[in-house]
């Protein structure tokens, strides 16, 4: 799947997880893609699994995670693969994971830790710099706990500092100084956001559509977003695109210039994934929310993975979380040339319901190919401007500013000049006809 250099150099990891048989946790079938899935994580952290190790139970044990039985059998493993490190298919409690260190004899890392070691690796922009050093924050605060088990924690009965063993006393300075980091984090991100407010207001104004591309990580995203870039705008902008998880994380947006006077926003979202942790959700969520403000939705799926449908489920029920389960949304089945039955392409395809039950319209094309980029364009702005008409305005000469709005803003079928102002005919937005109904002609 994934496309990963120099993997002699790569750091050997065991992966380990657990099926539990009396929760619903899915399929057996979903839980074997979710270990296939983290093998592709701790590849795109560059890592080199060596091994993958899974028991089946009722219920995750309490201090270990997995039965002790199979514990030994990782620590064995650890010793025959020469492994630097155990990671795990779940999030772990602090206990947890200085029990299964202390087994091992190895650091051991949950699924949660990986992909916030990925996206610390991958963010780029301050935002989402900050955004990621949150999450990071958050999630070590509580598992400090067990760094300064070695050092003495026991002391007097009082509430001073001061009375405190030297592990406790480091365990308290550890946790101020991540609560003072967090605050500082917070009122940076506020900034941040403010800034990013002022931005959509500004292209709020302008009433070019803004269309959001979402979907699950490593769906083609960045593909079609450089596609567009390379041929409708600066070619010089484009962003990284590699065919791993979570190659890009910086929310980026393009004005797509199509002609006609039917340019839009484009922009390029964070991917999603099952078990994306709440932390990372929750510091993303003012980048996210851009989503929130389109006017049309494209849900990228790629159309070669066999669990595409619980794909764009995940994406989805992400969306409505978001408050955005309500804007118009397009299904994009992308890398149709990678199927395994010859797939017609571009073409549209049957229109399908989401999570919420809606129906969405849906087309099938390769982000790699022209025609299909074309065919996209295509379909966008037959849909981004369903809500523009067609409507003739009488403007007074001395409102040359509303003609220069309806220039830039809408398409322009004709325009001429006569005794009593410009005549211009236009398809536009419906707001733009109602803000200028005192000029319409009947």
């Amino acid at each position: 799947m994934a496309e990963y250099n120099n993997t002699e150099n790569l750091i050997k990891v065991i992966l380990a997880g657990v099926y539990e048989t009396d929760v619903d946790s899915g399929s057996q079938e979903e839980f074997e893609h979710s270990m296939d899935e983290l093998s592709e994580l701790a590849r795109a952290c560059y890592f080199k699994p060596a091994a993958k190790v899974t028991q089946q139970l009722e219920h995750r044990t309490s201090p270990l995670y997995m039965g002790s039985g199979k514990v030994e059998e990782i620590a064995q493993l650890v010793k025959t693969e020469e492994a630097e490190l155990v990671i795990f298919n779940d999030t772990l409690t602090p206990v947890q994971i200085r029990n299964l260190s202390k087994e091992m004899g190895v650091p051991v890392m949950d699924r949660t830790a990986l992909i916030l070691e990925i996206f610390k690796d991958r963010a780029r922009t301050r935002e989402a710099k900050l955004q990621v050093e949150l999450a990071r924050l958050q999630y070590m605060k509580p598992r400090l706990i067990g760094m300064w088990e070695k050092q003495n924690r026991q002391g007097g009965a009082s509430g001073s500092m001061s009375s405190k063993g030297e592990g406790e006393t480091q365990l308290e300075i550890d946790r101020r100084m991540i609560d003072h980091r967090l605050s500082e984090l917070r009122k940076e991100l506020k900034i941040v956001e403010r800034e990013r407010q002022t931005q959509r207001k500004k292209r709020q104004s302008s009433r070019m559509p803004l269309v959001s591309l979402v979907g699950y990580t490593n769906a083609g995203k960045s593909t079609i977003m450089n596609s567009f870039v390379e041929r409708y705008a600066d070619g010089e902008k484009k962003v990284f695109e590699a065919n791993m998880l979570f190659a890009t994380l910086d929310t980026t947006i393009r004005r797509i210039e199509t002609g006609n006077n039917k340019d839009f926003l484009l922009s390029d979202t964070v991917g999603f994934i099952q078990k994306l942790p709440t932390g990372l959700v929750e510091a993303f969520k003012s980048t996210l929310e851009e989503v929130k403000d389109a006017d049309l939705i494209i849900q990228v799926v790629d159309f070669s993975d066999p669990h595409y449908k619980d794909h764009m489920i995940t994406t989805e029920n992400t969306v409505s979380e978001l408050g955005a389960g309500d804007i118009p949304m397009l299904v994009v089945y992308n890398k149709a040339d990678l199927c395994d039955e010859h797939q017609e392409y571009p073409r549209k395809a049957s229109d399908v319901r989401d999570a919420s039950g809606r129906l969405n319209k849906c087309i099938v094309i390769s982000a790699k190919e022209d025609a299909s980029i074309e065919f996209l364009k295509d379909s966008i702005i037959e849909t981004a401007f369903s809500d523009y008409i067609e409507a003739t305005f009488m403007i007074p000469f001395n409102k040359g500013n509303i003609v220069a709005y309806l220039q830039e803003n809408s398409h322009v079928v004709s325009q001429e000049y006569t005794a009593d102002g410009t005549m211009i005919r236009t398809r536009c937005h419906v707001a733009d006809r109602d803000k200028y109904s005192e000029f319409l002609q009947i």
